[in-house]
């Protein structure tokens, strides 16, 4: 997972599995502001969907495993990445709790 994907060479980036990994999990956690600012835009006042906290959770955990488990392991990386994955968690179990699953039954 380590090794360079050499069709990938022409970019001049040293790319492996692992940084796609990364490179998803980045993309994913900075997308969320994307979809925020998306649906508080259709809704005229701030919105967090669902789909942000998942958007969350993924890109913590993508980015968590690409600075644990490649040739990387970066301590910066996993603290920078760990607080924010249990607020997700936190946050995801919160909005479940209170709207449940379906959100579009009686909003509260």
């Amino acid at each position: 997972m380590n090794d360079e994907i050499l069709w990938l060479a022409w970019t001049g980036l040293h790319v492996t599995p692992w940084k796609l990994i990364g490179y998803t999990g980045a993309l994913m956690f900075g997308g969320r502001w994307l979809v925020q600012f998306v649906a508080s835009r259709r809704a005229g006042k701030p919105v967090i969907p669902r789909v942000f906290w998942y958007m969350s959770l993924v890109g913590s955990f993508m980015t968590l495993a690409y600075f644990t488990l490649s040739a990387k392991q970066d301590s910066v990386g996993v603290l920078q990445n760990l607080f924010p994955s249990f607020t997700a968690a936190y946050s995801l179990y919160l909005d479940i709790k209170h709207r449940g699953w379906h959100r579009d039954r009686a909003r509260h």
